[in-house]
């Protein structure tokens, strides 16, 4: 018995399509938390593939002849979602790369908190600029953009078609060397404040030795590092998604 006569035509299509629309919503921001219920997950992976199927149908191939192509055509569309939702989540990850930062320079790196996102211990600063980036990606619509990138993926990566590794791998280093850099330039303020702040506090330790300064300024920092948040939050939050808006533009044709 060969696989037409077992798995329909339609039925191959909706289960193509859902091995990367699922395997992207399993690790795409706000959709693949945690804290969001896999039933949840399931159904809206479902939802999407149903309402995406007619429309990516032209780029589909044909039911392979054996379970083993089958299976490896299954597997290939199961990475690309994979590769899609972590380019996406690397790109979040900047903003804990900021926290971080912010931590380290504000005297609050010991403030650990339960990150929803990674489901481990974090920095309260990372943990809060995360929650915040995805609340604002939801607030900006941009979830919808997220969406329209995996199904637009299809006009890059053909389904049945060779994988581009070296693609892959390229886009990941950047999108992570990007990502550093781009934590790195929200937390700039605190970096030059705790500059200045620390060069202030070695001179006075110089000039008076049997002080603890360090101890006595800490307060003055922690309240400094928020008066500073509360001045550039906006800004920082209107920088990560405009460059989050345009990398993801990169998939959408």
């Amino acid at each position: 018995m060969s696989l037409q006569q077992i798995i329909p035509g339609d039925a191959f299509a909706l289960l193509l399509v859902f091995a990367r629309i699922g395997a992207a919503l399993m690790l795409l921001p706000g959709f693949g938390e945690i804290y969001v219920l896999p039933r949840a997950r399931l159904l809206l992976a479902i939802a999407v593939t149903v309402v995406v199927t007619p429309l990516v149908a032209p780029t589909l191939p044909k039911l392979p002849a054996t379970p083993i192509a089958l299976f490896l055509m299954l597997g290939g569309e199961i990475v690309v979602g994979i590769f899609l939702g972590t380019v996406v989540r690397i790109l979040v990850a900047s903003l804990h790369v900021a926290g971080t930062i912010v931590g380290f320079s504000s005297s609050l790196s010991a403030a650990n908190i339960f990150d929803p996102q990674n489901a481990a211990q974090g920095s309260l600063i990372g943990t809060f600029l995360g929650v915040t980036g995805i609340v604002m990606v939801f607030v900006a619509d941009l979830h919808r953009l997220m969406l329209s990138a995996v199904v637009d993926s299809y006009n890059l990566f053909t389904p049945g078609g060779a994988l581009p590794w070296g693609d892959f791998s390229d886009l990941m280093t950047r999108t992570l060397a990007h990502a550093f850099a781009l934590g790195l330039q929200l937390a700039a303020p605190f970096l030059v404040v705790g500059l200045v702040f620390y060069l202030g506090l070695g001179l006075i330790n110089r000039l008076m030795p049997q002080v603890q300064v360090f101890f006595i300024a800490m307060p003055l920092q922690i309240a400094l590092a928020f008066f500073i948040m509360a001045l550039t939050i906006s800004a920082g939050m209107l920088w990560f998604l405009s460059d989050f808006q345009d990398r993801l533009n990169g998939f959408v044709s």
